[in-house]
């Protein structure tokens, strides 16, 4: 499979992964033939990337950290508590304790896979899918610190509510009144939830605080932020870069992580992003790039640890036969990954 700008897709080529809408229900099943209208479609709903079929690069392996079924179940929670809260009434801790567990689960099962964020967003889901990546890619970064079972619960469930206070399109940006910014009204929200720790409250409360104490609601600053609100910053800065909610386009993985490095210190904790880059999958596998020697190549393995130094396989084509060749960037020092290609 090779992973492809949507506006590079062809008619003709052949889908490499199903894709769902917010409830669960296939949208457009693996394997089918991409037609015009299947792709303005595709685009229509916010797709900008996808996985097509390629004889090429049938044994590229595409991991992910959590099971579709965990993706489903957690986005169609969220659209239920979601909507539960919007028309007034209250929602039930118990079934979001199950479905952390199954996120936890697949999380613990799968930690040598790196983080990549796959699933298209749309204008119905994309609120339900920023929970689901912010509370996935918060509890790896959990995992490397060493948290306990206990504490990655603490951190999932506050990172999966974490706007939960943005319900309701309350006023952000009042600094006169900080009680009506979404982090103050997500921790009056939750801190009312005995069956959940007060810390995940807070996680609410604090994921958009700055290190420098510059951030909102009440400017705090370095250790008077809970660990888990600076992981929550980190994972809730990375999903909006890359799904362009706070930029005119997506970014791509290896821009989103170069904007975060020029954050820490200032928005960002260092040790926290630290652990985030090691489990970031920069050049995610299927990705076509250009190589500093001036070769085209696509991703097809990937290194825990060393997220930008992947294994690219260039495949040459002329009349008789075909030239295909893999360079292990982390055995080549002086080569590096000089553009991602659409």
């Amino acid at each position: 499979m090779r992973y492809v700008a949507i506006d590079s897709v062809e008619p003709g080529q052949y889908l490499g992964r199903t894709i769902f809408s917010n409830n669960g229900t296939v949208l457009l099943n693996e394997g089918v033939q991409l037609t015009v209208y299947m792709i303005n479609t595709l685009r229509r709903i916010g797709a900008t990337y996808v996985y097509v079929k390629d004889e090429q690069f049938e044994d590229v392996v595409i991991e992910e950290i959590l099971s579709e079924e965990t993706k489903r179940a957690v986005v169609r929670q969220m659209n239920e508590l979601f909507e539960s809260l919007r028309s007034g009434k209250d929602f039930s801790t118990k079934q979001i304790s199950v479905t952390i567990d199954q996120l936890l689960e697949d999380v613990l099962n799968n930690k040598d896979v790196l983080i990549h964020l796959t699933d298209i967003r749309s204008q119905e889901n994309a609120e339900y899918l920023h929970a689901l990546h912010v509370s996935m890619m918060s509890v790896v970064i959990g995992v490397n610190m060493g948290f306990s079972q206990a504490q990655l619960k603490e951190l999932a469930i506050g990172a999966l509510l974490h706007d939960i206070g943005k319900v309701g399109g309350f006023d952000d940006h009042n600094k006169d009144e900080p009680r009506r910014h979404h982090t103050w009204r997500g921790f009056e929200t939750l801190k009312l939830k005995r069956e959940f720790s007060l810390l995940s409250a807070h996680v609410a409360f604090q994921h958009h605080e700055h290190v420098d104490g510059t951030g909102v609601p009440r400017s705090l600053s370095a250790d008077a932020i809970h660990p888990y609100a600076k992981i929550v910053a980190v994972a809730n800065t990375y999903d909006n870069l890359v799904s362009g909610k706070k930029d005119a386009r997506p970014m791509l993985p290896h821009e989103a992580c170069e904007r975060m490095m020029a954050m820490v210190g200032r928005e960002l904790d260092k040790e926290v992003l630290i652990e985030f880059l090691k489990n970031i999958s920069v050049y995610p596998n299927g990705s076509s790039v250009r190589l500093t020697n001036r070769e085209v190549g696509v991703v097809v393995g990937q290194h825990r640890g060393l997220p930008s130094r992947p294994v690219v396989r260039v495949v040459r084509k002329d009349e008789h036969d075909l030239d295909v060749k893999e360079y292990d960037l982390a055995k080549h020092p002086t080569l590096f990954i000089e553009a991602v290609l659409a």
